[in-house]
């Protein structure tokens, strides 16, 4: 009976170490400038942000399925839109005719006084009609099991609080200026910042310059990022140096298109953010030039073909992490600093 109570003991505690040791799986999926960005927790639970563009011959919604196939999940447990811009939202009919999804996460209303949003916005609750639905607000943790998702700006609003580790003063604020206010639902965006263990990611969907400095300035509320999803697919109506530069993200990885995003500017001011190792793009980023864009191995798609190659990311509980390249099949490992 002690040998049988023994050897149960064991089988059970080898099936929570197996557990544990599983990693977060992340694939950035290349819907062409859009953003579609499927995370698996080792929980097996799945959260994608945003599902690019509608049309195109469910394009987008088969590329997300078939990363939904590479990280052997039947169904996304949780959508989140960022804001209702095609590129983020457009994909939501096609998507759900391909891959079961069982909530909605969004900012609530359309605040866009626009033709073409106001249309993809109709779209979008059509089509979502019946689904579970969230909707999110600055400070809320959302229910993933897995990892912690902390919605940081939805609707216009940014956190009054500093996230745990940060809130210290931010010397890059220093001669950055307000730009003009933007009135689009950019500046709605849902922004999350999603801690796995001692890994910290920050996604801003495409929260535009004014609100990023909401997050960051006087006090950074954000603390530092692990990995940084470029904000707005590298446009430099984001991606201030006060926020980009508080960061201090270990690697950038931007959802590009080969002629949407990664503007010079915007470009150098991610590539100069302090302590940055990498920038990996999903595009070569045909008006930057050999100037603009990193070099071959880190980019996803090099060429205006539609190849459609994905950046994957699998990360330790410890910060530890790696890129793949399947174009290339470079893998790249980046250890655990803390």
């Amino acid at each position: 009976m002690r040998a049988l109570i023994l050897g149960i003991c064991a089988l059970v505690g080898a099936t929570v170490l197996g557990a544990a040791e599983k990693p977060l799986e992340i694939f950035f999926v290349d819907v062409e400038g859009g953003q579609a960005t499927l995370f698996v927790s080792p929980a097996g639970q799945s959260l994608l942000i945003d599902t690019g563009w509608g049309y195109n011959a469910f394009r987008d919604a088969d590329r997300i399925a078939a990363a939904a196939k590479l990280a052997k999940i039947k169904k996304i447990d949780y959508v989140l839109i960022t804001h209702y811009h095609t590129d983020h939202v457009g994909g939501v009919p096609q998507l759900i005719q391909k891959i079961p999804v069982g909530t909605f996460i969004d900012h609530g209303p359309n605040r866009e006084n626009s033709k073409d949003t106001a249309t993809l916005y109709s779209e979008y609750q059509t089509a979502t009609a019946g689904i579970n639905h969230i909707t999110a607000h600055p400070g809320d943790q959302l229910p993933i099991k897995g990892m912690n998702v902390v919605v940081v700006s939805a609707d216009g609003n940014v956190i009054g609080h500093p996230l745990p580790g940060g809130g210290q003063p931010n010397s890059f604020c220093s001669g950055v200026p307000e730009k003009a206010t933007d009135p689009s639902e950019n500046a709605r965006s849902t922004g999350v910042v999603i801690t796995f263990g001692n890994l910290r990611i920050v996604d801003l969907g495409d929260l535009t310059w004014n609100k990023e400095l909401e997050l960051v300035c006087p006090n950074n509320k954000l603390g530092r990022a692990d990995i940084f999803v470029v904000s707005h697919h590298g446009m430099d109506i984001s991606n201030s140096p006060a926020l980009v530069h508080a960061l201090q993200p270990r690697v950038a990885i931007m959802d590009n298109g080969s002629k949407k995003g990664a503007s010079p500017t915007a470009w150098d001011v991610v590539k100069s953010s302090p302590g940055l190792q990498d920038l990996w793009q999903l595009h070569f980023a045909d008006a930057g030039g050999s100037e603009h864009n990193v070099q071959d191995p880190y980019i996803a798609n090099v060429t205006e073909a539609d190849t459609g190659y994905y950046l994957k990311v699998t990360a330790e509980p410890d910060g530890s992490f790696k890129v793949y390249n399947p174009r290339n099949k470079l893998s790249k490992d980046y250890p655990a600093t803390r």
